[in-house]
C-alpha cells in the first residue's frame, strides 16, 4: 500500500463510521467508497483503503498551449466584473500565520501549513474566487522515499554547517504541493549602443625601477539582433522567497500535461497571488537582464561600458502552469528554515544553518595562506643558512 508522502500528502482518513474527516469527496473509490488520491509510483489515482486504481482522465479537447496576453488580460477584467460563479468543489485555505492560500479540490490532504510548518483550520476553508484557468502541469515522479534521501544527502553537503545539523539530519513532514508558475513567450528586437574595453599592457619606470600596468583602450561599439525567449517561468506567488525556487530549476517543462483535476486528489495547491500583469513584470526583467548579458557578450572585449539599450516586445504569449515541490518546514536551535525539492528532478534546494565556528576557522586558514603566499612574493625564507 502507497503511503502518504508517496502519494504527496496525507488523505482525509476515514472516520469510524467510515465518513472521511474532511468535507468534499470529489473522487470516491468506484469499489468501496473511499478517497481515491494520486499515487505518485503509480501515476494513477489509488485508492489506500482497497487498492482500487484508476487513470487520471483528460479531456481530449484540451492542451498545454500558449495564450495571448494582452488578451488574457481583457477576458481576466471582463469575467470579474461578470462576477463569474465559484467552480463547483473547489475550497481555498489561508493560513493565519504566513499568510499563504491553497486551493484544494475535495479532501484536504494536510492539517499543517506547507510553507511555516503551522497547524491550518480545515473548517475556515472558503470557495475559491475565479482565477485564471489553469493550463497545464507535471505530476509527481519523486516519491516521498526517494525526497527523503536526496534531502539527507543535501544536509550532508552543506559546507560549514554545524556538525549537529549534518549528523541528526532534519525532521519534519514533506509535504506534496502543487505551486503556480506562470510561463511567458516573447520575440524581441534589440538595438544597442556602447564601447568595447581592450587590455594591453605598457612599461613605466618609477624611479629605477619599472613595471607593467594595464590600460583599456576604448572603442565604440553598437549593432542589433533578435531574440526569442521560451517558456520564461515566473512564480506566481510569493509565500516562499523566490531564490529558494530558481535553483530548482531547470523543469522539463515539454512533458506537461493538460490540467485534470484528478491529479490534485489528496494534495495540496497554492493558488496563486501574484496577478499576471506583475507576473509580466517580473518575466520582463529577467528578459531584460539576459539581454544585457547578451549585448555584452556582442561588444566583447575584456570590458564593456553599455550606454543605451533599446529593446521592442512582440507576440507575448503565457501560460498559467501547476509544478509538484515537496516542501519541509524544520526547527534547528529555535530557528525555522524551508526547504523545497523538486519532485520531477529530485533537486534540492533549502534554508540552512551556518557554523560560524568553522567560518571562523576558514576565514583565518584563508588569510594564513594568503600571508604565506605575500611573504615568499617578497623574498621571504630566501637567505642561505649558517653552515
Amino acid at each position: 500500500m502507497a503511503t502518504a508522502e508517496d502519494s504527496g500528502g496525507t488523505p482525509g482518513a476515514p472516520a469510524a463510521g467510515g465518513t472521511a474527516v474532511a468535507e468534499g469527496r470529489t473522487f470516491p473509490c468506484e469499489r468501496c467508497g473511499a478517497d481515491l488520491v494520486f499515487s505518485i509510483g503509480a501515476q494513477r489515482l489509488r485508492c489506500e483503503h482497497c487498492g482500487f486504481e484508476k487513470a487520471l482522465e483528460f479531456d481530449p479537447s484540451r492542451k498545454v498551449e500558449e495564450h495571448d496576453l494582452d488578451q488574457a488580460l481583457r477576458g481576466i477584467a471582463r469575467r470579474r466584473s461578470e462576477a463569474a460563479p465559484v467552480p463547483e468543489g473547489r475550497r481555498e485555505l489561508r493560513c493565519e500565520s504566513c499568510g499563504a492560500t491553497v486551493v484544494f479540490q475535495g479532501t484536504l490532504a494536510a492539517s499543517a501549513c506547507a510553507y511555516c510548518g503551522e497547524p491550518v483550520q480545515r473548517e475556515k476553508a472558503y470557495d475559491a474566487p475565479d482565477r485564471i484557468p489553469v493550463d497545464g502541469l507535471l505530476t509527481f515522479l519523486v516519491p516521498g522515499e526517494q525526497a527523503r534521501a536526496a534531502l539527507r544527502a543535501w544536509v550532508k553537503g552543506r559546507w560549514f554547517a554545524p556538525t549537529e545539523f549534518t549528523k541528526r539530519g532534519v525532521d519534519g513532514r514533506l509535504e506534496g504541493v502543487y505551486l503556480p508558475f506562470y510561463t511567458f513567450d516573447a520575440m524581441t528586437a534589440t538595438a544597442y549602443r556602447g564601447e568595447r574595453g581592450d587590455h594591453y599592457t605598457v612599461t613605466v619606470r618609477v624611479g629605477n625601477q619599472t613595471r607593467n600596468e594595464i590600460r583599456t583602450r576604448w572603442s565604440p561599439a553598437s549593432g542589433a539582433f533578435q531574440r526569442f525567449f521560451d517558456d520564461v517561468l515566473v512564480p506566481a506567488f510569493r509565500s516562499l522567497p523566490g531564490e529558494l525556487l530558481v535553483k530548482l530549476e531547470p523543469w522539463p517543462l515539454e512533458r506537461s500535461v493538460p490540467f485534470t483535476e484528478g491529479a490534485l486528489a489528496g494534495k495540496l495547491a497554492h493558488t496563486y497571488d501574484l496577478e499576471l500583469p506583475a507576473g509580466f513584470a517580473a518575466a520582463r526583467e529577467r528578459i531584460d537582464s539576459a539581454i544585457v548579458d547578451e549585448v555584452r557578450g556582442r561588444i566583447g572585449g575584456d570590458e564593456q561600458r553599455v550606454e543605451d539599450v533599446r529593446t521592442q516586445y512582440a507576440g507575448l504569449t503565457y501560460k498559467h502552469l501547476l509544478l509538484p515541490v515537496w516542501l519541509l518546514a524544520y526547527r534547528f536551535h529555535e530557528r525555522s528554515f524551508r526547504v523545497a525539492i523538486n519532485a520531477v528532478t529530485g533537486q534540492v534546494h533549502g534554508e540552512r544553518p551556518w557554523s560560524v565556528v568553522k567560518i571562523g576557522f576558514a576565514v583565518a586558514a584563508g588569510l594564513l595562506a594568503a600571508g604565506i603566499v605575500w611573504w615568499l612574493s617578497q623574498g621571504g625564507g630566501s637567505g642561505t643558512g649558517g653552515y
